[in-house]
C-alpha cells in the first residue's frame, strides 16, 4: 500500500490481508476433507475399521472450512445475493446498500452469536471437553472456538468493509484501493 494511503484505510488493507490468509488457508483444507472421507469409506466398507478420530477431524476441518473462510467469502462479494436492483447501482450507492446492510444486518447477528456462544465455548475450554467417542478427539473445545473465529473474522471484515465504504462514500478512496480481491 503507498504511504500516503490513510491509516483507517492500511488497517482495513491489514484485516483484509489477514482474512485473505485465513480464507485461503481454510479452503486448503477442503483437499483434506476429500482425502480423510475417501480413507474413512474404505477403511470402513473396504476394511471394516472404524476411525472415530479421523471421522472426528473431518467435522472438525468441515466447520473451519466454512466458518474461517466466511470473512474472506464476503470480502470477496461472494455470499448470497439477491441483487435484481444492486447490479444496477452506482459504487456509490451499492457501498451505501453494503454499509447499511452490513451495520443493521451483519453485525447485530455476529454480536448475538458472540453473546449466544460464550458461555458455550468458555465452558468447554473450561472443563477441556472431550470426545464422548473412546477413539475420538481429545479437544472438543477447539471445535467449539471456530464458532468465535467466525464471529471475530466476520466482525473485523465488517469493520474493514465500512472503512471502505465511508472512502466509498465520500469519494475518496483511491482507485488502486477498491478492489480487495
Amino acid at each position: 500500500m503507498p504511504s500516503n494511503t490513510p491509516p483507517l484505510l492500511r488497517a482495513a488493507g491489514a484485516i483484509h490481508a489477514l482474512n485473505r490468509l485465513l480464507g485461503q488457508a481454510c479452503a486448503w483444507l477442503t483437499l483434506f476433507l476429500v482425502a480423510a472421507t475417501a480413507l474413512v469409506v474404505v477403511l470402513r466398507y473396504g476394511f471394516g475399521i472404524g476411525a472415530i478420530a479421523l471421522q472426528e477431524l473431518v467435522m472438525y476441518a468441515h466447520a473451519l472450512v466454512f466458518m474461517g473462510a466466511a470473512a474472506w467469502t464476503l470480502q470477496r462479494e461472494g455470499h448470497v445475493r439477491v441483487d435484481i436492483f444492486y447490479q444496477k447501482f452506482s459504487a456509490r450507492r451499492k457501498a451505501l446498500v453494503d454499509g447499511l446492510g452490513h451495520l443493521f444486518f451483519l453485525l447485530p447477528v455476529c454480536l448475538f452469536l458472540a453473546w449466544n456462544s460464550w458461555d458455550y465455548v468458555a465452558s468447554s475450554w473450561a472443563t477441556g471437553e472431550v470426545s464422548n467417542e473412546a477413539d475420538g478427539l481429545q479437544f472438543v473445545y477447539l471445535q467449539k472456538t471456530i464458532i468465535l473465529v467466525l464471529v471475530v473474522s466476520l466482525i473485523l471484515q465488517a469493520i474493514a468493509d465500512l472503512i471502505t465504504f465511508g472512502y466509498k462514500l465520500a469519494g475518496r478512496l483511491p482507485e488502486s484501493e477498491v478492489s480487495h480481491g
